[in-house]
């Protein structure tokens, strides 16, 4: 059930929130580094 939930919200993730694959981390700013984070966060406890 936990994993059904961080599934869903990567889609929503990709849905709403814009990509920064491409972009240097060092370059971002401070809201841009926090929703890389949570994104990274989300993504791995749905593959765990």
């Amino acid at each position: 059930m936990k994993k059904a939930l961080f599934k869903a919200l990567v889609k929503i993730n990709n849905a709403i929130l814009p990509s920064l694959y491409k972009k240097d981390p060092n370059k971002l700013s401070t809201w841009q580094k926090a929703i890389l984070g949570y994104r990274y966060w989300v993504l791995k406890q749905a593959l765990d």
